[in-house]
Order: C-alpha cells, then structure tokens, then sequence
C-alpha cells in the first residue's frame, strides 16, 4: 500500500468516525471526501454506512422519541413495569407506550396481519418466540446485546431457552418458580416433622400425618376453561426431577410417544399423592371442584386444613392476600420439589414473560438493553411479586427470605425447563390438561388418559 492510499485510508476513517460522532454536516462531509480524492460513489457508500449501525433498519439514523410495548400486564403488574422504565425514560428522553391485552396472541396476529407490529412484545412462554422467529418475524438479540455480560448474568438453561437455531431472540424477564411446595412451619414444628428432601421423605411425611388422621395435601385443579393445568405442572416437575432435561425436552417436543413408560411412571407418582390413603379431604371430588387459588389457603387457616400445596411461587401472593397479617417464613414458607433422581437434583420447572424486538432501531435497543439489566429488574423486584433469573441481582432487594429463596432456586438451578404444557400445541395442553382431570377422577384410567393424549399429539405436531 503505498503513503497516498495509507494517506487516503487515514482520512477516510477519520471523516466515517466525525459524521457517526455527528461533528460535521452532510455538505461538509462531502466536500471534505472529495477533497481527499474519492470517488462520487465512494462518498454515496459511505454516508449510507454511516447512516446506520448495522441493523436491518438503519437503527441508528435517527433515534426514535417512543417505543411501543405490547404486554398482558394489569393493575399492579401495569404499575410496577412503569415503574421499571421511569428512569429510563427520564435519562433517555424516550416515551415508552404500554398497551396491555388479554388476550395477545390475537392481538399481536391481528397486528401482523396488519403489517403493523408492536416495536416489543412480552410473550407468555417461549414457544411463542419459536414459532415468530421461524417466521421471521424477530429481531435477534445477539446483535447489540452484550453477550458476554447475558451470559454472566443468567444461567445457560436461560440463554437456551431463548435461542432459536443459533440466535439469541428472547429475554427471560419476570420468571415464577413451579418448584415449590407451600407450608406452615409453626404447624411442622408441632407435629414433630422435618422438612422432606427426597420423594422417599415426601411419601413418609404424608403417611405419618395420614396415619394420624391428619390431611397432609391440599389440592384444587378448577381453573375454569384451563382446568387441570396444576395438575399438569406436578407431572412437568415430577418428569424433570426424574428422567431430566434431555427426556424432557423429547417428551415436549414429542420425540417419545405420551404412551412412554417414563411418563407412565411420572403420572403413578402424581398418583401416588391423589390416591394416597387419607391424604386429600374428600378426593377425588373436592380436588376437580376447588379452584388452585383457594387450595393454598388450607394449610394457613385456623385450625389448618391440610400441611402441604404444590404451586409455583405466585402461590405467596394469594396467601397474603387470604392471610394479610401472615409472616413470611414465620407463618408460611415452602421447600423445593424434592429429589426423585440423584442425577437430576436442582432441576426446576417455571415458566416467564418473555421480552422480544419486533421492529429494529434505536429506542428498541436502548430499552430492551436496560430491560436486562439486575439494575432495571431489581425496582420491580423491591416492589414486590416479580423473580429475576439475573444472577447478578443482589438477593437482598427482595422484600423478603422467602421471595429470596424462591430467587436464588432458579438462579441455582441446576437446568430450569418451561412448564411443558406451555411448550406444546394449544390442542395437546387442552388435551394434557383434560386428561388430568380424567386421571384424578380415576387413576387407573392412566392407559386410556394417555392415549387420547397421544393421538392429539399425533394430529398436532407436524410429521418427522
């Protein structure tokens, strides 16, 4: 390369970097290129580069004044998230415009209908995120996230989860544990029990308070049209805790028929609880008949009504909504699922709001930047009713020891893995949730239960 074209490749650089700094004018831009020598059409290709930072959008051409978020946030929810983007709004300048639907899957394919996508949406699960990232319909993540620092601040379950072939499209942002089994230590500590580790301690336990007449379980599956679906997340975290994430994920993506003897066995353990002797007051009737949300009020009302629920960690707020003078960890607290399999211990199921681009510019990076950090998360966190999986949130934001430790089990989690009906077509959950209705009415129509499932699955995943 000779001195001139050294010469020419310094000059050029330095005009590139004082337009992207924007310390000089379009016309002074021009006129200084073409005095270093270059072509017209050199000057053209340049100032197109320097339009944008390499984004499908040209995101850095002018910085948008708001960005649109479409989410199924209310109430509080709305309240806290606005709370999450106050001070980025404040130090960016950028108006972030919330809209909030029930119902988004319709309203985000009415929208792409329209040829009118929201900049971000907060996706229920990720099976949405696959689907709209197979069609194109995402931006990746990966391209201004700094990847390095996700991967520090979450575990690599969490960062795979949000991976569609080879790009990073979805951020896990307010997660909930389904690892959780709620009780009363002051009543524990009566009776004389320890905490059960195993699913041999768990079973030993029920049988100690069955045999004292006691209800060890509480239970309630009614949830109107998605009735079963508690039921369904004890069979996700059993299969888990049993046969790990490699068969969990072929269960889920129907690698394995519903007919397997490893979901066999998961759903003869379930049973082992419904059908237990003495365990649930009135079963199998009162477990189809009781709403999820009452069912975790036995265990805390006086005198208590059962010493045991299954439920993710959302399970605290309808307790301190039922018991408002209730004390974390002194009058309410859970243990993890116990472990079933050695190899699997730590293993944890859950479920997310997940946050993905739909559109490419500046004020969308900005924010979903932010969105990630223990920083931004840890506001939503103080205020209460939100789990982060950043493991760089300091876990004494959280307002209390048991909304800790519901945190640190997932930031710990040895391989966190969705609920798997979330994961599955709409046709075989609807199938998965009334199925379980059928089998805690009667388990020994497990082999039935089952292949009706299965033939769902068949109509509903597309042919290998």
């Amino acid at each position: 390369m000779s001195i001139y074209d050294r010469r020419q490749r310094g000059e050029v650089d330095r005009l590139v970097e004082d337009v992207r700094q924007q310390r000089i004018g379009r016309r002074a831009f021009i006129q200084r290129a073409m005095a270093a020598g270059l072509a017209a059409s050199s000057v053209s290709a340049l100032l197109a580069a320097c339009d944008g930072d390499g984004g499908t959008t040209n995101p850095g051409s002018t910085m948008p004044s708001q960005v649109d978020v479409l989410n199924v946030w209310g109430g509080e929810e709305q309240d806290s998230f606005r709370a999450v983007v106050a001070p980025f709004t404040s130090r960016t300048k950028i108006k972030v415009n919330i809209e909030s639907t029930r119902d988004l899957d319709a309203a985000l394919t009415t929208r792409l209908r329209g040829n009118s996508p929201p900049d971000i949406a907060i996706l229920p699960n990720p099976g949405k995120m696959q689907q709209l990232a197979g069609q194109n319909k995402l931006i990746r993540l990966d391209t201004f996230l700094n990847m390095g620092q996700i991967h520090t601040d979450y575990q690599s379950s969490w960062v795979d989860l949000g991976t569609y072939n080879g790009g990073f499209y979805a951020l896990f942002y307010k997660t909930t544990n389904k690892g959780t089994i709620w009780y009363n230590p002051a009543q524990f500590e009566a009776a004389g029990l320890q905490i059960p580790v195993t699913w041999s301690d768990l079973i030993a336990v029920s049988d100690t308070l069955a045999s004292r007449g006691k209800y060890p379980w509480s239970m309630g599956v009614d949830s109107g049209a998605a009735s079963g679906w508690p039921a369904a997340d004890w069979i996700a975290e059993i299969y888990l805790n049993q046969s790990g994430p490699a068969m969990y994920d072929k269960w889920v993506a129907h690698k394995i028929p519903w007919t397997d003897a490893s979901i066999k066995s998961a759903f003869r353990l379930f049973g082992r609880i419904v059908a237990g002797k003495h365990y649930i007051h009135s079963a199998p009737q009162s477990i189809l008949a009781t709403g999820f949300q009452d069912a975790t009020s036995a265990p805390f009302s006086k005198p208590s009504r059962a010493y045991m629920n299954y439920l993710g960690d959302f399970a605290a707020g309808f307790i301190t909504s039922q018991f408002p003078t209730a004390r974390p960890g002194t009058d309410f607290n859970f243990f993890p699922f116990p472990t079933i399999n050695q190899q699997f211990q730590g293993s944890v199921t859950g479920g997310a709001d997940v946050v993905v681009a739909m559109k490419d510019n500046g004020a969308v990076r900005e924010l979903i930047t932010y969105l990630a950090t223990a920083g931004a998360q840890a506001i939503w966190v103080k205020r209460g009713g939100f789990t982060s999986a950043n493991k760089s949130l300091d876990l004494k934001a959280y307002p209390n020891a048991v909304a800790q430790a519901s945190a640190k089990m997932l930031t710990a989690a040895k391989s966190f893995k969705f609920g798997a009906g979330d994961l599955m077509p709409p046709a075989v959950q609807q199938a998965f949730w009334k199925g379980m209705q059928v089998f805690i009415g009667n388990p020994s129509q497990l082999a039935s239960v089952l292949s009706a499932i299965e033939a769902a699955a068949q109509q509903a995943y597309p042919s290998p």
